[in-house]
């Protein structure tokens, strides 16, 4: 199993696991989930997200400043 940096892998993480490490509310996890931004398996009620759906996430979410507009 890989481990690319602390949300690497294939390790299931829950919905308050994944917002802890986010830095934003348990809601926000869920909506991202709801809009199909954030993939999630469904493991009877409860979500749970794999690591390395979510490091990916924030890849794609990353913006870059233009260093010429600083």
């Amino acid at each position: 199993m890989a481990n690319d940096g602390p949300l690497g892998g294939d390790r299931l993480w829950t919905v308050a696991e994944v917002a802890e490490h986010m830095r934003v509310s348990n809601m926000t996890v869920y909506r991202l989930i709801k809009s199909g931004q954030l993939p999630a398996i469904r493991v009877g009620k409860n979500y749970r997200l794999r690591g390395r759906d979510v490091a990916a996430y924030l890849d794609a979410s990353t913006t870059h400043v233009d260093e010429a507009q600083s």
